[in-house]
């Protein structure tokens, strides 16, 4: 082996050792659907002061998606979808994926098994409420092809939630709740396994589903309704996409 064969050896050596170049995420190319949970037609949950889980998502995705135009993420668009439950599920699913998003964040609300609910009467009509459980959870499925993705996103929102004073809702973990009992894969801040949601699992992006804080909760749902609790979580979101954004 000559001299020059032998540089080129090293030289070889060391292109291949090089790590591979990572890409730069920028925040106005960064494609970010933020999905508003149900729909006009399917409502979703209904509050303890029988107000609909609907308009509650639409008005925090909404405010969302102000926040992370502000911080420069200027791709961000607010996914309203129509239709019926099941049929919309797809749609969702078709949107994000035809617009090859970067993220996918699911917004909605929480409530609980119709089994813990209680009786009480709001402004004269009949209505229930559990005050039992509260706190916000963020759901992940391993189904989806960008899992270590989502879950990192996940316990990066779930640590700025909780820097900001907020609980996550711990039942999911109990017996009690039966069918909708779930995996908690970060005790510390709270993120679940949810494999069988068609918009976390169906969706090519890294996805996440955030239920904000429960409805049902009478405390809950009035801080859910405040300014600052929605601002609170619309900042902490931002935070959590800038972060997502430069480690990615």
């Amino acid at each position: 082996m000559n001299f020059s064969q032998a540089a080129g050896i090293r030289k070889f050596a060391k292109a291949r050792a090089k790590p591979p170049a990572t890409e730069k995420c920028e925040p106005r190319k960064f494609r970010i659907i933020l999905d508003v949970g149900h729909t006009s037609e399917s409502q979703g949950a209904t509050s303890a002061r029988n107000d609909p889980e609907f308009g509650f998502n639409l008005h925090l995705a909404k405010l969302i998606g102000e926040r992370l135009k502000s911080a420069g993420f200027a791709a961000t668009r607010v996914l309203v979808t129509e239709g019926k439950a099941k049929a919309s599920l797809l749609k969702r699913v078709g949107t994000a994926n035809d617009a090859h998003a970067d993220f996918f964040l699911s917004i909605h609300h929480d409530s609980v098994p119709d089994k813990m609910l209680e009786e009480w009467e709001f402004e004269g009509a009949k209505s229930f409420f559990s005050d039992r459980f509260g706190g916000h959870s963020l759901f992940v499925s391993e189904r989806n092809p960008r899992f270590g993705a989502s879950l990192a996103f996940a316990r990066l929102l779930g640590k700025e939630l909780k820097d900001r004073g907020l609980q996550y809702a711990s039942q999911y973990t109990l017996p009690l709740m039966g069918r909708y009992r779930h995996q908690l894969l970060d005790k510390d801040v709270g993120v679940y396994r949810y494999d069988g949601l068609v918009v976390l699992s169906r969706t090519r992006s890294a996805a996440v589903l955030l239920e904000a804080g429960s409805l049902i909760n009478r405390g809950e749902e009035m801080a859910m309704n405040s300014p600052e609790r929605q601002e609170m979580i619309a900042v902490a979101v931002t935070a959590a996409t800038r972060g997502f954004c430069e480690k990615r």
